[in-house]
């Protein structure tokens, strides 16, 4: 009878610490699901609070430690420190090891069965990695949308500037064109003092200014129809190429080509892609003031032909390439520049169904990248496969 009793007392005292063990591990993934849920925390700071929730749910509290490594970050306890007794579940989202969560001890414990973890406690750590990968996947969500939010804002404010543009150079076409008439009529009078004459000749220029002023307006806002046919694009960089050379070695400035082998052809307006590749190569000039390297390539990838313009120049601030492609916007002084060039190359491109990508940092110099559509079966190399 006092054996059974024993017995009875034994299992009593199994089932209480086995159930203290369940409260615990319940309290911590509760806890942990209440961090997640807040959500103005940082990741950063939800981690170091996930790490302190892990340790009071383990068997040995008092000599338990965690650690959470997330893209080689470590958020860990203060008395962590590596063990020989370690329990650890890899942080893993598509299908990729992103990090881990460790729990360890400082001195050894064995239970039945020489283990130093229950298995409870090794559901548990599963369970908490899988959270940890859940936050870090909202992370990147959120980061995705505020970036896709930032894209679409962008978007939205070059086509009302577009339409302003547009709007706006229509209206002064008519007016400047009768001034430049009137003007050039008023030239052709062979009684006209010199002073008359030459001030005549400021007006007759700053029409003109103005009209290419215009001219750029409406390739910004796609108001001028392009003129397209079968054109090479190595050709225009070429061309490009041979309007710079002079200035090229007078400034210091050394020029790299790495031109496709097999010239793509491809259905293009070649005066505009030509004034976008003068544009850039002028750019990348104007951003090595005391010399650098130019690196202008051309490729083919599947159904699209790639053009890079890349300098080793002062690069441009975060700000700057937010505003880059905005109409009259210009890092330059008064009278060197209109603000219109990068806008009428992003205009120029859009217009041919394609796209431009910047990459800068300051101090370290920018790369264009152009990516324009040909149609299959169009380039050189294709033609001698048939």
């Amino acid at each position: 009878m006092a054996n059974e009793r024993r017995a009875n007392k034994h299992l009593g005292e199994a089932t209480s610490r086995a159930l203290n063990e369940r409260v615990k591990e319940l309290s911590c993934f509760y806890h942990i699901n209440q961090i997640f849920e807040t959500l103005n925390i940082s990741p950063h700071n939800v981690f170091n609070h996930i790490v302190e929730l892990i340790p009071p749910a383990w068997q040995y509290p008092e000599i338990a430690s965690a650690r959470i490594i997330v893209d080689g970050r470590e958020y860990k306890t203060s008395n962590f420190r590596e063990s020989r007794q370690r329990l650890s579940v890899d942080v893993i989202i598509d299908n990729k090891i992103r990090g881990a969560v460790e729990v360890v001890y400082s001195e050894e414990k064995l239970l039945p069965g020489d283990k130093p973890f229950l298995k409870e406690e090794q559901n548990l750590l599963e369970a908490i990695s899988r959270q940890v990968a859940f936050i870090i996947e909202r992370q990147q969500a959120e980061a995705e949308r505020a970036q896709l939010q930032k894209q679409l804002m962008h978007a939205d404010r070059l086509a009302t500037i577009g339409q302003l543009a547009a709007g706006v150079a229509h209206e002064l076409n008519e007016p400047l064109s009768s001034i430049l008439g009137f003007a050039q009529l008023i030239q052709k009078n062979p009684k006209l003092p010199s002073e008359i004459v030459h001030d005549l000749q400021r007006i007759v220029t700053s029409s003109l200014h103005a009209r290419e002023i215009i001219k750029k307006l409406l390739l910004f806002a796609r108001q001028t129809p392009t003129f397209k046919g079968h054109t090479n694009l190595n050709n225009i960089v070429s061309e490009a190429i041979g309007l710079f050379e002079h200035r090229l070695e007078s400034d210091g400035i050394e020029l790299v080509c790495s031109l496709c082998p097999f010239p793509p052809e491809l259905t293009a307006d070649a005066g505009q892609l030509t004034q976008v590749m003068v544009n850039l190569i002028a750019n990348a000039i104007q951003a090595m003031p005391q010399g650098g390297k130019i690196h202008l390539k051309t490729d083919i990838q599947g159904k699209y032909v790639f053009c890079v313009v890349e300098d080793t120049g002062v690069g441009m601030t975060e700000d700057v390439l937010d505003h880059l492609f905005v109409p009259f916007f210009t890092t330059k002084e008064i009278n060197e520049g209109t603000g219109l060039g990068l806008p009428v190359v992003h205009g120029i491109v859009k217009s041919h169904g394609g796209t431009i990508q910047v990459k800068s940092k300051s101090g370290k110099g920018t790369k264009f990248t152009i990516r324009l559509p040909i149609e299959p079966a169009i380039t050189k190399g294709n033609k001698e496969k048939l």
